[in-house]
């Protein structure tokens, strides 16, 4: 907008304005010149070039712009820098973990509306992904994809089952939260090849807690000991690695395809602990 205004009409003024005061310039110079008086060369080619020189503001928006353009490119159709608010996916991400997600591996979106205008690749299982938050979408979430459309996910007894396959689990010494100063049981997931760490409290219960009237509840039964979920068409079922501290698709539900934000796949810094950086499962 400003090269524009530079271009259609400032720039105009000023050609305008050099225009006079060159022509009073040289008017003066031809009667100094008559006179007999010698004048300095390059002081009408110095005098325009002062007149038309852009004023400070426009220069330094010509100068940002190619910086905020790749900035804004970057960010909206390949990478984008989210910081870890809170501890539902230890142990893969912590507190503070500044991480970086692909915007292009589920598909090309126009930024703003997120509308998807080319298909790629489809979100699945085992990924991590961000996403809007479906009850507020100017909140992002990040969470592990374990269900796809169309699969039937079973979570009993803090157990998971995928199209009645139950999850492999290998346990791992307990993990030290260091923010709670709590322990938790931790142990290696293996969903439908994907190895990952969980945590489980043991304190907490097996059911799910007030569940949300969420689009689509109908899909999902709960139980005294999990729940059992259809994964609908164009939608998909998240959880938190830390399974009894997140708050996911067991209390607010399935995730639009339109809510997907990109693939989470890096940590590039954290002030506090400069070895977690790297890539993630």
């Amino acid at each position: 907008m400003i090269w524009c205004l530079d271009m259609f009409h400032f720039a105009k003024i000023r050609r305008a304005n050099a225009d006079r005061a060159l022509a009073e310039f040289d008017a003066r110079n031809a009667r100094l010149s008559a006179e007999g008086i010698k004048l300095e060369e390059g002081g009408r080619q110095e005098l325009e070039a002062s007149l038309l020189r852009q004023p400070v503001w426009i220069e330094y928006s010509g100068s940002f712009f190619p910086v905020i353009a790749l900035v804004f490119f970057t960010r909206s159709f390949l990478y984008e820098p989210f910081k870890i608010p809170s501890s539902s996916m230890l142990p893969t991400l912590f507190v503070g973990d500044l991480i970086l997600v692909n915007k292009y591996t589920y598909g090309v979106r126009l930024p703003i509306i997120n509308k998807k205008v080319i298909e790629l690749n489809h979100p699945e299982r085992g990924d991590v992904m961000v996403f809007k938050y479906p009850e507020d979408p100017s909140v992002d979430y990040i969470k592990r994809v374990v269900g796809v459309p169309g699969d039937k996910i079973v979570y009993k007894n803090k157990r998971l089952s995928v199209n009645g396959n139950e999850l492999s689990y290998k346990n791992l010494p307990d993990f030290l939260d260091e923010e709670r100063l709590t322990y938790s049981k931790q142990y290696n997931e293996n969903l439908t090849g994907v190895s990952h760490n969980i945590l489980n409290d043991e304190q907490a219960p097996v059911f799910v807690r007030d569940p949300h009237n969420f689009p689509r509840r109908d899909l999902c039964s709960y139980v005294d000991d999990g729940f059992i979920c259809t994964v609908p068409e164009g939608q998909y079922f998240m959880m938190g690695d830390n399974r009894d501290n997140s708050l996911d698709s067991r209390y607010w539900g399935f995730v639009p395809d339109k809510n997907i934000v990109g693939k989470a796949f890096f940590i590039w810094m954290n002030l506090g602990n400069i070895k977690r950086i790297g890539s993630f499962h």
